[in-house]
């Protein structure tokens, strides 16, 4: 038998779970979109974008930390400007391990994750809005 602790437990993990693919599927539909206006950016198709948000969603819990702190001094010589280098680095990484996303180079990965950033803080506020309602 399932007490109601238990039950609650097993509730919150199945919402964090939902919540893990709606942002995953939202960074999908972002990186669609940035992809079709953003020269030099190319996705094959809508199951490849959920692909790379997910590599996106790994290499950013994952390489990102390590990246920070090996180039600790740079960031802080830059004022946190670094990050955004790390940023770009970690698009051209999604692009090497994902099949059907292609970016052309730096400094379009540097923009890409500038305008995914925006986006992504964007619909992730337009949902969370709504879900306190």
């Amino acid at each position: 038998m399932i007490n109601s602790e238990q039950h609650v437990t097993h509730k919150k993990n199945k919402y964090i779970h939902m919540k893990l693919i709606f942002r995953i599927l939202l960074t999908a539909l972002a990186v669609v979109v940035i992809a079709n206006f953003l020269p030099g950016v190319q996705i094959t198709n809508f199951t490849n974008a959920i692909i790379v948000a997910a590599v996106l969603g790994l290499l950013r819990i994952t390489v990102k930390p390590l990246m920070i702190i090996f180039t600790l001094p740079a960031t802080i010589f830059t004022l946190g400007l670094f990050l955004l280098v790390i940023n770009a680095v970690i698009i051209l990484l999604a692009d090497y391990f994902v099949d059907g996303f292609a970016v052309t180079g730096f400094w379009i990965a540097l923009i890409f994750s500038l305008l995914l950033s925006l986006f992504q803080s964007f619909l992730y506020s337009i949902f969370e809005r709504k879900e306190r309602k």
